[in-house]
């Protein structure tokens, strides 16, 4: 899929340069790379925001019209106002056909939904990477890069180096270096239900163990008896002890 846009040059430059082209509904920009200078740029604001919001836009080599030159370029950067649907600058790499470029591609998850950590451990699949650096020549350059979960299981990931490249596309890695792209955990309510589970497992009847290991119950001390107390004489045992003294 051919992305075209279209460009000026653009004669001023500076902050209040910018600020009119703003106004007027144009977008400054920059064009380098290559053995040419950098070129500052002008582009219609509503034709690049509406093509940028293409996630192809972001990660394809575009042909650029510039004053009836026809150049392939890259987006490097684009700038937004912070709260208004508004482009503030844009970048964009000259590119040549016999140079590899370097750029980030979006990561496409497929097959999730028949994956055994899916279908039979009932896991939830977290997505650590949403797109990968790639190393290629500008015709090879895929518009994404599909990652297969469908062998993917609680306890094992998926790792940069398991996706399938396309010809003539290299992931740019650090020697070593193997990040994870995606991995699956059970939720919460999951786990808290296999604990349980264990722990009930975990507790033997009695009836299962075997004598020689059953602890014989103990008997209950009997409380120590309280002496008893002699009765109090009468009056009427008092007064004769008294007579007969």
């Amino acid at each position: 899929m051919q992305i075209e846009i279209s460009a000026a040059k653009r004669a001023a430059q500076g902050t209040g340069a910018s600020r009119r082209l703003r106004r007027a509904g144009r977008v400054p920009g920059i064009l380098y790379g290559g053995a040419e200078p950098p070129l500052t740029i002008e582009l219609d604001h509503n034709e690049l925001y509406l093509k940028a919001r293409r996630e192809a836009f972001h990660a394809s080599i575009i042909t650029m019209t510039l004053d009836g030159q026809k150049l392939q370029v890259l987006l490097r950067a684009i700038n937004m106002h912070p709260f208004k649907a508004q482009v503030q600058h844009v970048d964009f790499q000259r590119v040549h056909a016999d140079q590899k470029v370097h750029i980030k591609v979006p990561l496409h998850f497929v097959n999730a939904e028949v994956s055994p950590a899916v279908k039979d451990a009932g896991a939830v699949i977290n997505h650590v990477l949403n797109e990968i650096d790639v190393s290629c020549l500008p015709a090879d350059l895929p518009g994404f890069i599909e990652v297969d979960l469908s062998q993917i299981t609680v306890a094992r990931s998926i790792h940069v180096k398991d996706l399938a490249f396309p010809k003539g596309v290299e992931p740019v890695l650090h020697r070593g270096e193997n990040p994870v792209v995606a991995s699956a955990a059970l939720p919460k309510a999951v786990l808290a239900e296999e604990e349980e589970a264990a722990a009930a497992a975990e507790v033997v009847p009695a009836s299962q163990v075997p004598a020689a290991k059953q602890q014989p119950e103990r008997p209950e001390a009997a409380a120590p008896e309280k002496p008893e107390k002699p009765e109090k004489p009468a009056r009427g045992e008092k007064a004769e002890k008294a007579d007969k003294k």
